[in-house]
């Protein structure tokens, strides 16, 4: 009896042990699907005249746990990202996008100080530090920068967007 034909009588065991391993008669039908994948693939490793059965038990153990440390990669990956936006944050998603967008038609000499005071969260003093400008020229191009955003975004109102107004 060739081992094609001999997984057929153990699928049954198979599928009970999946069921024991996983507790869910979904993901328990998956892994024998994929335990009897991989016994056919790897027919060639099959000592012939062995046992089929323990054979085919460790292909899926060894599948299970593996699939197990796969999702708990995955879960500790996306316990990292950060939690997605609510639809709710839709107007704030659309200012964020407008003042971008109004960032980059600004000069570089007036950009830079909004960036670091605004996204960069610098002092005053540590931007100007930074940029190796004076800090009242630093202040000036700050100001001519917040100036220029608002009248790029006309539509949105400069007493809206906090990246705007005037620190202390």
């Amino acid at each position: 009896m060739s081992l094609k034909s001999e997984l057929h009588e153990h699928i049954g065991s198979l599928r009970r042990y999946a069921l024991l391993l996983t507790r869910d008669p979904h993901a328990a039908d998956d892994l024998v699907q994929e335990t009897l994948v991989k016994a056919i693939a790897k027919a060639d490793s099959f000592q012939p005249g062995s046992d089929l059965r323990p054979w085919l038990f460790r292909i899926l153990y060894n599948t299970h746990i593996s699939a197990l440390r796969r999702e708990k990669t995955r879960m500790d990956a996306a316990a990292d990202l950060p939690e997605p936006l609510a639809n709710d944050c839709q107007h704030t998603q659309l200012e964020l996008k407008q003042v971008l967008s109004a960032l980059d038609q600004l000069p570089e000499a007036q950009r830079n100080p909004i960036i670091l005071i605004a996204l960069r969260e610098m002092s005053y003093a540590e931007a100007a530090r930074s940029l190796d400008v004076p800090l009242g020229t630093f202040m000036s191009r700050l100001g001519r920068g917040r100036a220029a955003l608002r009248q790029i975004i006309q539509g949105v109102g400069s007493g809206k967007l906090s990246i705007l107004k005037r620190k202390g």
